[in-house]
């Protein structure tokens, strides 16, 4: 209990403080209690201080050569602890948990992306999430060049090319590289992609309540995002959670900016009320 209870003041104070840094392992762990309350998280803390304390044996090595970091980043996630992108069973839920990552030293590239930002800021370096669709990467920053690396698969590096046949693979064959592609992406937005994986797959496998669960805790966090707001009212309608309903779909209305959408949902808490009633 105390573990949750920890975990909820952390994504809490995440809310809070919408302007401040936000320490992604810390937060990402937050979120992994939250589904399994009975781990403890000491564990898992002293082995993201053993990622970022073996790397900082070897970072004077590197010096402010971004091949080298990415080298020695590398050297330690991939090679020294086992880690790997599980593309075997790349939709298995525990891929989206970072507990589970850091159990089985496998995920999916966001999960293991926010290992691979983590141990890297805390060194001192400037890496961040990039706004790839349906393939998280990361990009590490120099004064003068910056590589952007792809954590699933090894820390590979990846140019143009190989971004631009990584996004025709996701995005279709008519997709074409543009420089939106290299546009970073908020710590928060990163959490809120770790825990989409979470909950498209609970949808996808009927498990609606659970699902709902993984959008309360993305809500812990995250309040001031209209579409959190407008999933909860839409699963709770499918719950039958009325009048939870009622109040999520509210909460849209009295966040998003767009008129359209707002007179949709508005239509919907109509049709609740009338069924109430």
């Amino acid at each position: 209990m105390t573990a949750r209870l920890d975990a909820l003041a952390i994504l809490g104070g995440i809310a809070d403080a919408p302007d401040a840094p936000i320490d992604l392992g810390e937060a990402a762990l937050a979120l992994a209690l939250l589904d399994r309350p009975r781990a403890a998280p000491a564990r898992y803390r002293i082995h993201l201080e053993e990622l970022s304390r073996d790397v900082g044996k070897l970072a004077d090595a590197a010096g402010e050569d971004l091949q080298d970091r990415v080298n020695v980043l590398n050297s330690v996630i991939f090679g020294q602890h086992g880690y790997e992108g599980d593309s075997l069973t790349y939709d298995d839920i525990q891929n989206a948990n970072l507990i589970r990552v850091i159990d089985r030293r496998k995920g999916l590239p966001v999960a293991l992306g926010i290992l691979y930002i983590q141990t890297a800021r805390a060194q001192g370096w400037e890496a961040v999430g990039l706004n790839f669709p349906g393939h998280f990467l990361v990009r590490l920053d120099g004064d003068r060049d910056r590589l952007v690396v792809d954590p699933f698969h090894n820390g590979l590096v990846r140019g143009a090319a190989e971004l631009r046949e990584l996004l025709k693979l996701n995005a279709g064959l008519d997709a074409e590289l543009s420089p939106h592609h290299y546009d970073t992406v908020s710590d928060r937005d990163i959490l809120i992609r770790l825990q989409n994986n979470i909950k498209i797959r609970n949808i996808q496998d009927g498990r609606l309540e659970q699902a709902m669960d993984t959008v309360r805790g993305m809500l812990l966090f995250a309040p001031e995002i209209s579409s959190l707001w407008h999933e909860a009212g839409a699963l709770n309608l499918q719950l039958g959670n009325f009048l939870a309903a009622i109040e999520a779909f509210e909460r849209f209305i009295g966040l998003c900016g767009q008129e359209e959408a707002r007179h949709r949902a508005a239509s919907i808490v109509q049709s609740i009320r009338a069924r109430l009633n």
